[in-house]
Formats: structure tokens, C-alpha cells, sequence
């Protein structure tokens, strides 16, 4: 499939702005554009939808109800190191920007803003994010595929739906090609500074992508070395 930045279909954009009226407007010049865009008032609700599926990128505003939108950031860089965040605030001091940026941000808009000029930064940093991904190679584990570039899996032809989350998990065990990894090296990886504290929440992800990779299939393809880690591999 041709890829394209401004024309494709799949790339999807959650932002987080409380001002209903600027919203729909950010939402319908985007839509417009071609991109699919989804808001959200309030960090709480924000962070509900990011684990629901896979986004392309996101723009957050910073004063926002619930959970604000540093810390917003802060949560989605556990989920997702690679993902485009792009700050649209109103807050345009210098230490606003620098404390954004440190903690995950990777570009920084301030109210007033151009719609178009939006749009070309929205579209420099999917770029910039999806070079990388255009000439990933699909990966084939026995009947289990794994599209990195367009964030799908199927099992013997069955699509199967994944959390962010489970879908890095499973690609990080993919790439490893057969390789135990140990479980301080998937929390490094997909945790950070959480891995002396959310040790146990790898075995739950792993239990997760069990029962959606393994459970209904007789060939089971995820594999625990006890003492060591996981793997994935047919054997």
C-alpha cells in the first residue's frame, strides 16, 4: 500500500482541549484534512482512550480538568515512547516549554494558533515518526503476523484486536526471534522508571496477550523460561 502522510486513512489523532467551541474546530479542520480526529475534555477520559486503541499522534492542551496535561504526557511515555505529542497551550513561558518537553513532548504550539501551520507540524512530526515504520517488513511467527507499519495482528487469518500496550509487549518479544527476555529488560523497555515498582504488572500483560494470541488456539505460541522471562517462538 502507498503511504502517505497527508492522504492516508489510518492515522488517527487524540487531543486533549477543554474549550468545546475550539475543539470542534481543531477536530473538523483535521477531519477535513483527511486525518481522523477524536477529542477529549479531560486527562482522565484521555488516558481511558488511549487504551482503547492505537493513535498516531496527540495533542495536548496543559490546564485541563482531572489529570493536567504534563502529567497526561508523562502517562502516555509509559505507554508509548515513540508517539508524536504535540502541546497546544495557551502557556507560552519558557519554563512551561522546557518542563514540556522534558517530559516527553515533542513540539510545542501556543494559543493564538494557525490552523494550517497546526497541520504542517502535525504532519512533519507523523513523518518524522513513521520513517521508520514505512519499510518495516510484516513479521511472521508460524500462523501469527504482526504489521508494525499499520499496527495490526492476525492468528491463521483472525484479526486480534490490542491494547497499545500489549501490541509493544508483543512486538518487543517478536523482534527478540526466539530470545528470552528477561523480565527487567521488558520493564526497561516498556516501563522506565517504573520497573522496581510494576514488576508484576509484566506478568499481567503477558497473561493478557496469552489469552488473546494463545487461548483459542491449540499451538501456543508465548512462552515462560522460568527464572528467566518470556519468549515467543513455535516450537
Amino acid at each position: 500500500m502507498h503511504y502517505s502522510v497527508i492522504k492516508t486513512f489510518y492515522m488517527h489523532i487524540l487531543l486533549l482541549e477543554d474549550d468545546v467551541e475550539l475543539s470542534s474546530e481543531v477536530v473538523n479542520f483535521l477531519n477535513n484534512k483527511g486525518l481522523h480526529c477524536l477529542s477529549v475534555q479531560e486527562g482522565n477520559l484521555f488516558i481511558s482512550a488511549m487504551n482503547e486503541r492505537v493513535y498516531q499522534l496527540v495533542i495536548l492542551d496543559i490546564n485541563v480538568p482531572g489529570i493536567n496535561g504534563i502529567e497526561v504526557c508523562k502517562q502516555i511515555r509509559e505507554i508509548d515512547k515513540k508517539i508524536p505529542i504535540l502541546f497546544l497551550t495557551a502557556l507560552d513561558d519558557i519554563a512551561e516549554k522546557i518542563n514540556a518537553f522534558n517530559n516527553g513532548g515533542d513540539d510545542y504550539m501556543t494559543k493564538p494558533f494557525n490552523f494550517e501551520e497546526l497541520y504542517i507540524r502535525i504532519n512533519a512530526l507523523i513523518r518524522r515518526a513513521s520513517d521508520n515504520l514505512i519499510n518495516s517488513a510484516v513479521i511472521n511467527i508460524d500462523e501469527l503476523s504482526i504489521d508494525p507499519a499499520n499496527f495490526t495482528v492476525k492468528r491463521k487469518g483472525q484479526n486480534i484486536d490490542l491494547t497499545p500496550k500489549e501490541f509493544q509487549l508483543l512486538l518487543l518479544l517478536a523482534e527478540a526471534n526466539g530470545r528470552v527476555l528477561p523480565k527487567p529488560y521488558i520493564a526497561s523497555k516498556l516501563w522506565e522508571e517504573h520497573v522496581h515498582t510494576n514488576q508484576n504488572t509484566i506478568e499481567v500483560y503477558v497473561n493478557l496477550l496469552r489469552n488473546k494470541i494463545d487461548k483459542d488456539f491449540d499451538h501456543k505460541l508465548i512462552h515462560t523460561k522460568v527464572g528467566f522471562g518470556y519468549f515467543l517462538k513455535a516450537i
